[in-house]
């Protein structure tokens, strides 16, 4: 049996995680790589002790862990930090996705999601038979980063690092828009993955 991998992408705060919610409730398995990343520097991975050494002692707190929001906060105010640190994450979150894909086929699955809000950035699209970009406006956007706690300073920050949205809807094979209630999206989301978990084809 042949299965499909779709690679679904989008700005922060667009909506990706309430998709993925959605499909998993559909029984479409799905791997988020947000998810991947916080796993691959768990204390005892090899990727934490090159984080020491690539920013210093200070990026790990006196529980052995990574402080996330602090190497957050360096990363997205200095591009070059956001390089080495995405040099030392990213192989190892394609790994183990691709391990996950692998599995999703031994197992017989027709379909199989990736979230990886880098997509296009790491240029992973041609992994994948089709990709989706979920987008919402930019007001609505910046709402929901803000109902997190993020500053407009941080959020424009780190929608900054990556592609503009509008560049990543055009690169995607479709655009799932968030804007409105939920049951849009659900309606959207049954379209391109109807019961018998048919995937949407490369256009």
């Amino acid at each position: 049996m042949t299965m499909r991998l779709v690679g679904l992408t989008g700005g922060p705060g667009m909506g990706k995680s309430t998709v993925a919610q959605i499909l998993k409730g559909r029984g479409v398995p799905v791997v988020d790589t947000d998810d991947l990343a916080r796993k691959v520097v768990e204390k005892g991975q090899p990727a934490l002790d090159e984080l020491r050494v690539a920013f210093g002692e200070e990026a790990i707190g006196s529980d052995g862990c990574l402080r996330r929001a602090w190497l957050a906060e360096l990363v997205f105010a200095d591009a070059e930090a956001r390089r080495n640190l995405e040099a030392i994450l990213h192989p190892r979150i394609m790994e183990l996705w691709r391990g996950e894909a692998n599995r999703w086929l031994r197992e017989g699955c027709r379909v199989g999601v990736v979230v990886i809000p880098l997509l296009f950035e790491t240029n992973s699209q041609d992994e994948f038979d089709a990709t989706i970009c979920v987008a919402c406006s930019a007001g609505t956007q910046m709402k929901r980063l803000n109902e997190r706690g993020w500053s407009r300073e941080e959020s424009n920050r780190r929608i900054g690092a990556q592609l503009p949205i509008e560049r990543k809807m055009h690169l995607s094979e479709y655009v799932l828009w968030t804007e409105g209630r939920l049951v849009s999206t659900e309606q959207q989301l049954k379209r391109l993955f109807p019961t018998e978990h048919v995937p949407p084809d490369r256009v």
